[in-house]
């Protein structure tokens, strides 16, 4: 895992324009390992750290670590075995973006009028999906911080 603090280039075809244009990226995280899904305990444990980094909220990190594993899962499906599953984070003051990305034989972009969409719609945010060079399949993630009033807890209340 690497982390730079000053605003980089993601690998190519895994940076979000629109993400960049708002703000600069305060960090950027790079996660590769191979690409099954004994390997997602790692990307959920990162994202929790970094989630808390930026110090969002327990409720809100529980969703993206469920939400990076949905992620993960769909273009896993697609990935050529022996190959990797590449996750970049890039952390804002208020959002954190990541992508997760496979390379595929054939690669198609999920369906976004299934039911696996709109749960990952609704735990991450925004979410996008992608085709990039060298037969790239990436979901991409962008979840906002809540706006805490002091004192706030972070937790759910009953």
């Amino acid at each position: 895992m690497t982390e730079d603090t000053a605003a980089t280039t993601a690998v190519p075809g895994q940076r979000d324009p629109a993400t960049a244009s708002r703000e600069p990226t305060q960090d950027h995280v790079t996660v590769s390992m191979p690409a099954e899904g004994a390997y997602l305990s790692v990307l959920r444990t990162a994202t929790a750290g970094l989630a808390a980094r930026l110090d969002f909220t327990l409720d809100e990190i529980e969703d993206l670590r469920i939400a990076v594993d949905e992620a993960c899962a769909m273009p896993l499906s697609q990935a050529i075995p022996g190959t990797n599953l590449a996750c970049a984070f890039d952390l804002g003051a208020e959002d954190m973006t990541i992508t997760v990305s496979v390379t595929a034989a054939q690669p198609q972009l999920p369906a976004r009028d299934t039911f696996a969409w709109t749960v990952l719609s609704a735990l991450a945010g925004t979410v996008d999906s992608r085709l990039g060079d060298g037969d790239q399949v990436a979901i991409v993630l962008c979840k906002q911080r809540e706006n805490l009033a002091p004192g706030h807890s972070g937790s759910r209340s009953g």
